[in-house]
């Protein structure tokens, strides 16, 4: 794909070594499948992240999920995996615990997950395909394996939020899933924080889903050129109707991340070198 005309665009390849490039994992670094614990990494990701990664000042993944599950789930089979893209962050759980240089930080897990534990088999008895994972400082619900997805996520809504309420937990929804995870942190708040710890002078955030819209908060009030990138889906529309630049999911997101790797040196779109 050609890159398109944008300030933020032009700001990232003018100065490449002052951007951050910020990525959501689920629907944008792979796709979106029935059973999350096989979303395994597009195989060209860990190349072209690799390739990118020297040229910037940071690429950091901001994911829902624990950092151990998204570099386990970033390896290509006979090839290049997350775990070897130089220098990348990976702030999992919305920030709450951070790989980096191969060492994980986090807090204790809040203690309200254990009620969610013990009473979610309840509230979501009778409703088949319904399925629960255990991210260890966080619980999901999907259903995207029932026979009406939509449905039966509609139906949990109401219980499922007040289990949260009752447990001290937020409601993460999600395409077809709802999770319960801890309160006070969101991918703008540790979008937010990593800007002004590297010192950005750009930053760059994509992402496909509901939770993203927080990171896409956090670029526009960042204080410098930023661009919002969709990887668009028909499940979700509010990021393409915020975005910058909409691509077609995980493959145009790869498409996307090599051109920009491709025009970093060359004059930009505005003829600015």
């Amino acid at each position: 794909m050609t890159l398109p005309a944008h300030a933020g665009i032009d700001a990232i390849v003018n100065d490449p070594a002052g951007a951050v490039i910020g990525l959501d994992y689920d629907g944008t670094l792979s796709p979106i499948v029935p059973d999350p614990a096989a979303a395994r990494v597009h195989p060209r990701v860990p190349g072209v992240l690799a390739a990118l990664a020297p040229l910037v000042r940071a690429v950091v993944i901001v994911t829902g999920r624990p950092p151990r599950t998204a570099l386990a789930l970033g390896e290509v089979p006979g090839g290049p995996s997350l775990a070897g893209v130089p220098g990348l962050v990976i702030l999992g759980h919305y920030g709450l615990e951070r790989w980096e240089d191969g060492r994980l930080t986090a807090p204790p897990p809040p203690p309200g997950l254990d009620l969610v534990r013990a009473r979610l088999p309840e509230l979501t008895a009778g409703l088949d395909g319904v399925w629960i994972e255990d991210k260890d400082r966080a619980v999901a619900v999907h259903t995207r394996r029932c026979a009406d997805p939509a449905a039966a996520l509609e139906a949990l809504r109401g219980p499922v939020a007040a289990l949260a309420e009752e447990a001290g937990l937020a409601v993460e929804p999600g395409r077809m899933v709802l999770e319960l995870r801890p309160a006070g942190m969101d991918k703008g708040r540790a979008l937010s924080a990593f800007l002004a710890e590297r010192d950005a002078r750009s930053v760059m955030f994509v992402g496909d889903d509901l939770g993203d819209l927080a990171a896409f908060d956090a670029v526009e009030s960042a204080g410098i050129p930023g661009v919002r990138v969709c990887s668009g889906s028909t499940e979700v529309t509010a990021l393409a109707e915020r975005a910058d630049v909409v691509v077609d999911g995980p493959e145009g997101v790869v498409a996307f991340l090599g051109d920009l790797v491709a025009r970093f040196g060359k004059p930009s779109a505005s003829g600015r070198a």
